[in-house]
């Protein structure tokens, strides 16, 4: 087989790559981020970023009168560049005549599993540890604030509530149903009680809970809704390149400032496509967000917004953890058929248990999904997966049923890249 360079991929897979040549005649769309950047460096685009707030004044005049401030900021399984967040928050406030004494960084672990000191240190990096105290969220340490329009109970980790000003930190991308991730979102689900995560999650089955979707969007309504109970004056946000890198930073009000940066997201990772295509090539990006298949998924679930009905989706996603969160787990194991696992959704919500029903409507839309991992094969097989001991294996396989001219799409960064189909639009 003649090999045209552009169409051999290194695709991302854990902290290594997964090589896929496909033939040089083979009709191949790429979707991937913008990688054109400002130029600036990260530190530059922080600054600005933090000196020229969106919708809120400078960090002076929100926080006057503030003594105590908590910082917000993703866990291990998000990609957010922490360590290159925080210290200018940091700084910016030790300016404002806050001493990192007064100070507290809170991870926002949501419904994940608590982090080792080494976790966190290696999330914030050493000079942010030395600083200040970082900490995680603790689901099970709330106060009730209250009970949102749709009926969410509004249960926030205590410190977010006893401190006198948040600034949540994070970055943007695509959500499978809140729209975008980033802004308060850091809050709620964030740092959030179970009861209440699960409350906001279980409208995921509504209408208009979509990726890139926000206004009309019930999730991110109810969570926005729920994180106003706690004084959030300021976000810093960041927009990432295909390799995780700081491509453009927004700050200011956690609700303008947030949408600006999802506007410069679209400008960048919405991909547009003639037409659904047979065979998808996805990974998620490697690590963290393909950690576990519960964080691959969203690339997963990105990538089905290219496939044609019937088609092969084939997702590298090592999962060096496994599964991740237990219910999903248990989920996932025990139903082996897709429809079952979305029946029993819809008998009653449960959190972990959304993700495999939202894995179940991806086989259901495909033929095959064939998943490239570290999983052990009949583990793949019993969740309804394929199981490939390689990315070129799986591509083979797809081009031999679907035929050596079938139409690919190549997604090398799925969980930060949504799919736009003309056609549909």
């Amino acid at each position: 087989m003649t090999l045209n360079e552009s169409l051999v991929f290194a695709l991302a897979y854990g902290r290594g790559t997964q090589p896929v040549a496909l033939p040089a005649n083979a009709r191949v769309a790429v979707l991937k981020p913008a990688e054109e950047t400002s130029g600036a460096p990260p530190e530059a685009l922080m600054i600005s970023a933090l000196t020229e707030p969106i919708g809120a004044p400078r960090l002076a005049e929100c926080l006057r009168g503030a003594r105590h401030i908590v910082v917000v900021t993703s866990d291990r399984t998000r990609p957010c560049p922490s360590a290159q967040l925080l210290p200018p928050v940091l700084d910016a406030l030790n300016e404002v005549g806050i001493p990192d004494e007064q100070v507290t960084i809170i991870c926002a672990l949501g419904s994940h599993r608590r982090q080792t000191d080494d976790e966190r240190r290696a999330l914030v990096g050493k000079t942010v540890w030395r600083r200040v105290q970082v900490v995680d969220s603790d689901p099970e340490d709330t106060i009730a604030l209250g009970t949102t329009a749709a009926g969410t109970p509004v249960e926030i980790d205590r410190r977010l509530v006893d401190t006198d000003a948040v600034i949540a930190v994070g970055n943007i991308e695509y959500h499978y149903f809140a729209g975008y991730s980033g802004g308060i979102k850091a809050i709620v689900p964030g740092c959030a009680s179970l009861r209440t995560i699960t409350a906001n999650h279980s409208r995921m089955s509504q209408p208009g809970a979509v990726a890139a979707r926000l206004d009309s969007n019930p999730v991110r309504m109810d969570l926005e809704e729920a994180a106003r109970h706690v004084h959030v004056p300021f976000i810093l946000n960041a927009i990432l390149d295909g390799a995780g890198r700081i491509a453009a930073a927004v700050a200011g009000d956690p609700i303008v400032a947030h949408r600006e940066g999802c506007r410069i997201l679209d400008s960048r990772n919405r991909a547009r496509l003639a037409e659904p295509a047979p065979v998808v090539l996805a990974c998620p990006g490697g690590h963290p967000k393909d950690i576990n298949l519960y964080q691959a998924q969203k690339g997963l679930d990105n990538a089905a917004h290219a496939l044609a009905a019937g088609g092969t989706l084939v997702l590298v996603a090592e999962c060096q953890e496994g599964l991740g969160h237990p219910t999903f787990a248990q989920w996932m194991r025990e139903e082996p058929d897709p429809a079952a696992r979305i029946r029993r959704l819809e008998r009653g919500f449960v959190l972990g248990g959304h993700k495999a029903a939202a894995i179940a409507r991806v086989m259901l839309q495909a033929g095959e999904v064939a998943l490239v991992s570290s999983l052990p094969p009949g583990e793949m097989r019993q969740m309804g997966f394929t199981p490939y001991p390689t990315a070129q294996a799986a591509m083979d396989t797809a081009l031999a049923h679907h035929g050596a001219d079938a139409p690919i799409v190549v997604m090398p960064h799925a969980a930060t890249t949504l799919p736009i189909v003309r056609s549909q639009i």
